[in-house]
């Protein structure tokens, strides 16, 4: 019975902490939010098996990472040097169907990789109809078509 009302506890507890947290938390997923999901994640892990008798620790792990990701948050919103310092810059791979292999070898994207995005999201076919391609903070390779004129 102890275990459940854990997960009840630990259920809830996380559905109020995520809701005050805002939506950027759960949005595109950043390197530091992928630590913080990661980290919650162990911290209910021992809230849920029982490994610290007190369920109060695990709520002031929570918590604390919760603060501090928004703490780094403000920062980054309140001098630009330090976001481009915590967070990664877009790039470009391509640029007017002219790939850019250097910096696609150095972010590890392979060109069909990047064709099959193409193909899924706009329907382009070939590589000289992009005009640019960009792989995002996120991850994300966001395509813009070459328009036809």
């Amino acid at each position: 019975m102890e275990s459940v009302l854990r997960a009840v506890i630990a259920y809830l507890f996380l559905m109020v902490v995520l809701r005050i947290a805002g939506k950027r938390t759960l949005g595109e997923v950043t390197t530091f939010d992928f630590v913080l999901m990661l980290a919650i994640g162990e911290a209910t892990q021992s809230m849920l098996l029982g490994q610290d008798p007190s369920v109060t620790n695990s709520v002031i792990v929570i918590v604390t990472l919760v603060m501090i990701d928004h703490g780094f948050a403000s920062l980054k919103r309140k001098w630009p040097r330090v976001d481009r310092a915590l967070e990664s810059l877009p790039v470009v791979l391509v640029v007017d169907g002219v790939p850019l292999l250097d910096r696609m070898k150095h972010e590890q994207v392979d060109l069909q990789d990047l064709l099959a995005i193409a193909r899924s999201k706009h329907g382009i076919i070939s590589i000289k109809q992009i005009r640019y391609a960009v792989l995002e903070c996120g991850g994300d390779i966001s395509i813009v078509p070459r328009t036809t004129s």
